[in-house]
């Protein structure tokens, strides 16, 4: 007679039998390897290099669309009437916004009359400056194959709006209208 008393039904005599073991992993062919995706990451392979011109592609296309629409700004007279629309603002409510006669300034500054620009709307003028810089930023570093990346903080955010409201409010008193278009 035989002692059952140790497996259960089903089970070999010997008792339970261990989880077979996953095989070992094996190396991908040569082939496969060569036309792996090159994904960046920590340890993979780095992808190659995008080209100079697919580099500036971005921002050439960007510029060339400024220069175009100051082109058309400097071709089309904003002082006369019926080429633009009104500010809604302005016309509604009689109060001069961040933008009202920021299409007078670029025309002004299209045709080398910075005082005219000015006059117009000097925040506009101040943003054809920091639009210049940033823009030879992107191109240098586009050359040079490093990325722009543009990372601002909620302060930053915060003091552009807090200029435009103080610009805005000093524009529409009385003392500041040296700021009104």
């Amino acid at each position: 007679m035989t002692d059952t008393s140790s497996t259960r039904p089903g089970e070999p005599a010997g008792g339970p039998v261990p989880p077979a073991s996953p095989p070992p992993p094996t190396a991908a062919p040569q082939h496969a390897q060569a036309h792996a995706p090159a994904w960046p990451g920590p340890g993979g392979p780095v992808p190659p290099p995008r080209s100079l011109a697919r580099r500036l592609l971005a921002p050439v296309a960007t510029l060339a669309g400024v220069a175009a629409a100051f082109a058309y700004v400097g071709t089309v007279d904003p002082n006369e009437p019926g080429h633009y629309p009104v500010c809604p603002l302005l016309r509604f409510t009689g109060i001069y916004c961040p933008g009202c006669g920021g299409l007078r300034s670029a025309h002004a500054f299209v045709h080398g009359d910075l005082p005219a620009a000015l006059g117009a709307n000097a925040l506009a003028v101040v943003g054809y400056g920091l639009f210049a810089v940033l823009m030879a930023v992107w191109l240098i570093r586009a050359i040079r194959g490093v990325p722009m990346r543009l990372a601002a903080s909620p302060v930053l955010w915060w003091g552009v709006g807090a200029v435009l409201a103080l610009f805005t409010l000093v524009r529409n008193l009385p003392f500041g209208s040296a700021l009104a278009p």
